[in-house]
């Protein structure tokens, strides 16, 4: 087994990047053969800015020279080619972002047809001016970022991230919620804008209903908004049997913002839709509200919630926030050994849950 990636100081982020690469641009010219041109800049080929400890890995390192680095921050060469350019064979991420999934510098999850969704860092002008040649290629659609789990959840999985820092919680008003047992879903105004995590939607039984509900609504939700929500229609870990909805939402978002909590009742509501269910709402104070919550959780586990099961909670920031603040906006609670299906619900039986 490889050792962990050591994180370097900046200089010596350099220093390395330009002696593995023998100080010369690793990127193709227009012959098609390596560039002769010194090494200019170590073009870090994940933006630094996805990093919590700024990215300085060797593995995240491709030496360029000045024209090339401008070809590289614009995307027109891909972060892949950049490391088998650079002899690079461990890939090395942000630990939100997912190892299924293509990327390019700018954290743009990369479809594939090619096309991209808007990742994290799509709203900032900045990014958006460097990606000014490459706009054709982005579609509207944006996956729900990973969300977190908060530090005494005790339904971390081997691949799940744990919210150690709640600082960005001090102080501030937080709603916490149900978490719901469905298929996280975003609807958006367009005829066919309905997709689950993966923006690919293949038909299925479990999905017909709340793909009539969106045919019913679409035409009201703006151009630049989207819903998200839990589709409960079938039965996963937890057979529901006094759901208020089977589509139940629990973030609007108006591009890369998510609405406040208020705006995001008051809008379900005005479309007819049913929020998750609120459990608690208040300012979060760092002594008082872990151990709160941990005993919220426990308690829950034990009584359900309204009869049925609970599968955990979620909080949120009540204030709105942008999509590249999520990891500090959003942490859940889920209860232990939660998934107790034998392979992929979808390849179930299809069992209704019940509305009441």
């Amino acid at each position: 087994m490889k050792p962990a990636p050591k994180l370097l100081t900046r200089d010596q982020f350099r220093e390395g990047v330009f002696a593995r690469d023998g100080h010369r641009c690793v990127a193709l010219g227009d012959d098609g053969l390596r560039c002769q041109a010194a090494a200019a800049d170590a073009h870090h080929i994940l933006e630094r800015r996805l990093w919590t400890d700024g990215g300085y890995y060797l593995d995240n390192g491709a030496s360029v020279c000045g024209r090339h680095h401008i070809e590289a921050e614009e995307t027109r060469i891909s972060c892949d080619d950049l490391r088998e350019r650079c002899g690079i064979t461990r890939l090395v991420l942000p630990e939100h972002l997912y190892r299924d999934q293509l990327y390019d510098k700018w954290g743009n999850p990369i479809l594939p047809n090619g096309m991209r969704m808007r990742g994290e860092l799509f709203g900032d002008e900045s990014v958006r001016k460097i990606l000014a040649p490459m706009l054709d290629v982005f579609t509207n659609r944006v996956k729900y970022p990973r969300t977190y789990h908060l530090p005494w959840s005790p339904g971390v999985g081997k691949d799940d991230r744990i919210a150690h820092d709640l600082s960005h919680f001090e102080g501030q008003e937080v709603v916490v919620t149900l978490k719901m047992d469905g298929e996280n879903t975003t609807m958006y105004r367009d005829r066919d804008g309905l997709h689950a995590r993966s923006i690919s939607y293949d038909p299925h039984p479990s999905r017909d209903w709340v793909k009539a509900l969106h045919g019913q609504i679409a035409h009201e939700i703006p151009d630049s908004w989207r819903i998200c929500g839990e589709n409960l229609y079938a039965r996963h870990s937890i057979h529901y049997r006094r759901l208020a909805s089977y589509f139940q939402v629990f973030s609007i978002w108006d591009d890369l913002r998510c609405l406040d909590w208020r705006e995001t009742v008051s809008y379900a509501g005005l479309l007819g839709l049913r929020v998750v269910p609120e459990i608690f709402r208040g300012t979060w104070d760092r002594v008082t509200m872990p151990a709160f919550l941990e005993s919220t959780g426990r308690q829950l586990m034990l009584d359900g919630c309204g009869g049925d099961e609970c599968e955990g909670y979620v909080v949120r920031l009540a204030s709105e926030f942008t999509y590249g603040a999520f990891r500090k906006s959003v942490a859940k609670y889920v209860r232990a050994n939660h998934v107790q299906t034998h392979g992929h619900w979808m390849r179930s039986q299809v069992v209704p849950n019940e509305v009441l």
